[in-house]
């Protein structure tokens, strides 16, 4: 195993709450992710949960020049990593603070709501009432017909995001480790 795995595989048994993976995501799973975000028309995107910032450096790649990416890692040293790794980027903010929260630092942007979401948040190591609280706050962040991208290792979050959004739709990837799901939802 490589020392980028180890680390990662460390970090998860120290805490279990906030790390959901056992390993950085696949390059697969960042694929499918992203596939269906239209990076041209989205002027501010958000990422709860990046971990090492698999789906980060993606999205970076891909979004538009005059985008603002929000990042929330509540897991102090991904944090840092990512801080450290991002700071000459002035479109990007790297936040250690919780998803919830995601209204008060685009409103203190001038930023009225987020094109889209992507996030990784291990939804089921959470209570469900943090859970909901995540989901609404994504939800209300969003702009009229904006996406929210989550995925998961199981169809649980499911029966939670059809009470949040309008319309879900569920892809399945086997290359990843573990397989995962993924969730595209629309603002209702």
């Amino acid at each position: 195993m490589d020392k980028k795995k180890n680390n990662f595989l460390k970090e998860f048994f120290k805490e279990r709450r906030t790390v959901g993976a056992i390993r950085p995501s696949s390059q697969s799973l960042a694929k499918k992710m992203l596939e269906n975000v239209n990076f041209k028309n989205s002027d501010v995107i958000v990422e709860f949960g990046p971990g090492t910032g698999v789906f980060t450096r993606r999205i970076i790649e891909e979004m538009n020049p005059n985008a603002s990416l929000y990042i929330f890692e509540l897991h102090s040293p991904f944090y840092v990593k990512l801080q450290k790794e991002f700071e000459n980027d002035e479109r990007i903010q790297v936040i250690n603070d919780s998803a919830a929260d995601v209204r008060k630092y685009l409103k203190a942007d001038g930023k009225k709501f987020a094109d889209v979401i992507i996030s990784s948040l291990p939804l089921t190591n959470f209570d469900r009432k943090l859970t909901m609280r995540i989901l609404k706050s994504a939800e209300i962040a969003l702009k009229p017909e904006g996406k929210y991208i989550q995925f998961q290792y199981s169809l649980n979050a499911r029966k939670l995001l059809i009470k949040i959004f309008s319309s879900i739709s569920i892809q399945f990837t086997a290359n990843n480790l573990p397989p995962a799901f993924v969730y595209t939802c629309k603002k209702k």
